[in-house]
């Protein structure tokens, strides 16, 4: 029996795994007739899903997390049973800020950080306009670890900068006309400023947060419950899409699905530069299809930092129960993936790639640290709270 399922989908290379899904053949072998639909901004895409227009969805990590807190403007409740991978995300700024900032290379966060400071600090002495920085969503991993890196390199997101909202495939064009000063995004746009002369990255998330989340595979809770069968053959086909994917002999047969119309709409060329270049998009190593409870609670400490939602305990178990690893681990367990054996682990932990266990062997996790080497730990979320600065 077939199932015919919906998805919404914003062009970026972590949709990889739904596009791959089905121009691969991967989910018509699990019985799924996926339907692709393009969007081109987030909250289109949430929007569709929670009134019925779509099935699931490609969606921000900590989207999710905040239908669920009551931030949006719906109340249809949310889950994700499943990542779409980790990285992928860069911070690009124009030419002539980053020769202004002066730093080499992408993989040192505090450097430009500090670089990024001291240009702030002098723009200010000058009387010049502050930077205004684009991100994708307020309730995005772009804003949330660029507040992050922000105020753990001395720099305010409220005061210093303007932070300000735009679909990702519009930031090329508004940092070539100069409407913004930098951006962070998910690739292949960071690649295409940089192609078009439009900007440099400066740096990269897997440089604020290694190896860490960035977009889910969201649904309705009703939906979920009321199509088990679907999820599960949806989510073993999204995980051989997975491992497709991120099996470098495939990166430019991978480019080229992407580059088709109805997909990214970007040439192959520019596609197979942002697969290898130091965004580093991770499709399936790293367990980065597992959807760990720390990382959702991580993203929900981040609201309550910038006041978008109040920490109490309610809040905090249904940030933490949005993510559903024990769908996840039904679903892949019962299609033969290495599932690990924990929901949660302490995020930052790792300063080197270890072993951990998982059901039928061993997984190989980490690096997960952050850039200023905080560590969090999801059961001191209190403490961890009470400790963060604005």
């Amino acid at each position: 029996m077939t199932h015919s399922v919906r998805a919404a989908f914003i062009p970026l290379l972590d949709a990889s795994l739904l596009i791959a899904a089905r121009e691969c053949g991967f989910a018509e072998e699990e019985g799924i007739d996926l339907h692709l639909l393009r969007e081109t901004s987030w909250a289109n895409v949430r929007d569709r899903m929670a009134v019925g227009h779509v099935d699931v969805a490609h969606m921000l990590a900590p989207m999710p997390i905040a239908a669920n807190l009551g931030l949006t403007p719906f109340s249809t409740p949310m889950i994700a049973p499943m990542a779409l991978g980790l990285g992928g995300n860069a911070i690009t700024v124009s030419a002539e800020l980053h020769h202004e900032i002066g730093v080499a290379g992408v993989d040192d966060a505090s450097a430009a950080g500090a670089g990024l400071r001291q240009a702030i600090a002098r723009r200010a002495k000058s009387g010049r306009p502050v930077l205004r920085l684009g991100v994708v969503h307020a309730h995005s991993s772009h804003n949330l670890e660029l507040r992050y890196w922000l105020a753990a390199s001395g720099i305010s997101p409220e005061r210093d900068v303007d932070i300000v909202i735009l679909p990702p495939s519009f930031m090329p064009d508004a940092l070539a006309q100069g409407d913004l000063d930098g951006f962070c995004v998910g690739e292949p746009w960071n690649t295409m400023a940089v192609a078009r002369g439009a900007g440099r990255i400066l740096t990269v998330k897997h440089a604020i947060w290694a190896n860490s989340p960035e977009k889910v595979l969201s649904m309705t809770r009703r939906w979920a419950d009321e199509n088990t069968g679907t999820v599960n053959a949806l989510m073993a086909a999204l995980y051989r899409a997975a491992r497709w994917c991120g099996d470098p002999a495939n990166g430019e047969a991978l480019a080229g699905i992407l580059s088709g119309p109805a997909a990214l709409n970007v040439k192959a060329g520019v596609l197979t530069e942002a697969l290898s270049g130091p965004a580093r998009f991770v499709a399936f190593e790293r367990a980065a299809t597992f959807p760990w409870e720390s990382h959702a609670l991580w993203f929900y400490s981040q609201m309550v930092r910038w006041g978008m939602v109040t920490h109490t305990s309610d809040n905090a178990l249904t940030a933490r129960q949005t993510y559903r690893p024990d769908i996840y681990r039904t679903s892949i367990g019962a299609a033969g993936g290495l599932v690990p054996n924990a929901n949660a682990k302490v995020e930052g932990a790792l300063m080197r790639a270890e072993t951990a266990g998982a059901s039928g062997g061993m997984l190989m996790l980490g690096p997960d640290g952050f850039f200023d080497g905080r560590i969090f730990d999801p059961d001191a979320l209190d403490a961890y709270i009470r400790q963060q600065t604005l």
